[in-house]
């Protein structure tokens, strides 16, 4: 599990910082990303998003770093993820997903979670 203390802190220094991206010929190699979903505490608004870092990503909405619809609805619940290699193939899933009904990502989350666990604390790096 990865070390929480390496989370950035809730302060008004925070900034985004772009990722290193390596080039092999024509082709970008990017870091592993994700697709995730997060909810609130009553399951009444879900959320997509994509990120090459979702460890930081989930730390960021629990924290309410910036100012936006997951702070403003307390969406901060991690209920699903799907792991991708290639940033576009994530942009695509995602777009896919918000594109869904919402009886269909409900159905996404009962497949990985029927729980509706927070899997944020069970992200292994």
């Amino acid at each position: 599990m990865r070390d929480r203390s390496a989370a950035p802190r809730n302060d008004s220094n925070v900034e985004r910082i772009a990722l290193p991206v390596t080039h092999y010929g024509n082709t970008i190699m990017d870091k592993i990303c994700h697709v995730y979903i997060l909810t609130n505490k009553n399951h009444t608004v879900l959320y997509t998003g994509v990120t090459s870092d979702l460890f930081t990503r989930v730390y960021e909405h629990k924290e309410k770093l910036y100012k936006g619809f997951t702070s403003k609805y307390n969406v901060n619940k991690l209920v699903y993820y799907e792991e991708f290699d290639d940033i576009e193939e994530a942009i695509a899933r995602e777009k896919q997903i918000k594109a869904g009904s919402r009886k269909r990502k409900i159905e996404l989350i009962n497949s990985m979670n029927p729980e509706w666990n927070d899997l944020y604390d069970n992200l292994e790096w």
